[in-house]
């Protein structure tokens, strides 16, 4: 954390290969972050680029209140969310298409179990899909990720309720996609 600290610093000054370093510390995994919530690497790149933008211009700003970490994903959760927005503006997605093309069979692996919960995860808005990987996948508290979201961390845990109450829902309709309620099938068509 002091390493990075001190990046931001020499940042602040002009410093281009300390700013090249940081980049390379975060790009992977801001990638494998957005990528999760988008699977649009074009939408995950843009978000990386304005996000290190606004951290080149920025960057005598940290006053080192939080992490580098927490800061740097503020930015970055703040653009995904006007990325996405536009994103969603742009092209709907038919996730009813992409259901139906799941298997039937019970969760044969890991990697279709993986693909079900990305699927589920897009479902969800975007303000509970960051909070659920923030969370579960890059392990930040409540606290921090309310840091990240600029809210309270009461909100984060009541997003993350929320959340884990729709995958409870979605996940067993995208592992047997045939087996939905007819109500919710009327619902859908109504």
């Amino acid at each position: 954390m002091a390493h990075e600290v001190q990046l931001i610093a020499r940042i602040a000054q002009g410093d281009r290969r300390a700013f090249e370093e940081l980049y390379n510390l975060y790009h992977r995994r801001m990638a494998r972050f957005l990528m999760r919530l988008t699977r649009r690497h074009e939408v995950a790149e843009e978000v990386i680029n304005d996000t290190f933008w606004v951290v080149w211009r920025k960057a005598g700003d940290f006053r080192g209140d939080s992490q580098p970490s927490t800061w740097i994903l503020g930015i970055a959760y703040r653009k995904a969310r006007s990325a996405f927005r536009a994103s969603a503006r742009l092209a709907e997605r038919d996730l009813d298409g992409a259901a139906e093309a799941l298997t039937t069979e019970g969760f044969s692996n890991t990697e279709e179990l993986r693909d079900w919960l990305g699927q589920a995860l897009e479902q969800l808005p975007v303000e509970q899909r960051m909070a659920v990987e923030l969370c579960y996948q890059l392990g930040y508290s409540c606290e921090e990720i309310g840091v990240i979201m600029d809210c309270p961390a009461n909100t984060v845990k009541t997003r993350l309720f929320h959340a884990r109450a729709k995958l409870q829902k979605l996940l067993p309709r995208l592992a047997h996609p045939t087996a939905r309620p007819a109500a919710a099938r009327e619902n859908q068509h109504s």
